[in-house]
């Protein structure tokens, strides 16, 4: 059991008979009446986001989030499937689980599943990764100081917006959490 005083973001609670991650959380302690926690907390089930407030002394049960580094091995049509490089297990999981999470992971590149009770809610794609601009249109030189952006598309298929200076057939480096790109490799 952890209590509303100890809250912290990404901790995961159960609460109302559903999972709950944390998204933010703030103590508040008005001038007049009892100190409270406000929340905002997402439905990892089915990704709903809602603002709870509660006593700091209530208390949740946490919920255990099991993360297990699995293999991307390849895409099926609908399915997409994953293997255990431990016990060489594989799973197919369907593209409502998967969702966006794999628009910038290459075939055999490692993720983690979350998973809650055997039940799969989430991957996890590496934090960075290194693809291949497979088209964009023609750099120009000495375009840099102004910091605009052109769009490109990249060897997953994913579209990432990158300086004007960079050429097709270039490698980047993108940050998985926000799309964005960070740097040439």
């Amino acid at each position: 059991m952890i209590s509303a005083g100890d809250f912290r973001n990404g901790i995961t609670i159960e609460f109302e008979g559903n999972v709950y991650q944390i998204i933010e959380f703030q103590h508040v302690k008005p001038g007049k009446g009892a100190a409270f926690v406000r929340t905002k907390l997402k439905n990892i089930i089915n990704g709903g986001v809602v603002e709870k407030t509660f006593r700091p002394t209530e208390k949740c049960p946490q919920a255990r989030i099991d993360r297990k580094d699995m293999q991307y091995l390849y895409s099926d049509g609908d399915l997409y499937n994953f293997m255990d490089t431990e016990s060489y297990d594989q799973i197919a999981l369907n593209a409502d689980a998967v969702g966006d999470a794999l628009k910038f992971v290459k075939e055999n590149e490692m993720v983690k599943i979350c998973s809650y009770n055997g039940n799969v809610f989430a991957i996890e794609p590496p934090l960075f990764v290194e693809l291949q601009i497979t088209d964009t249109e023609p750099g120009f030189k000495g375009d840099t100081a102004t910091g605009a952006t052109k769009p490109a598309v990249v060897e997953t298929g994913a579209k990432v917006m990158v300086p004007l200076f960079i050429e097709q057939g270039e490698v980047i480096k993108i940050d998985t959490r926000t799309g964005e790109y960070l740097s040439r490799v």
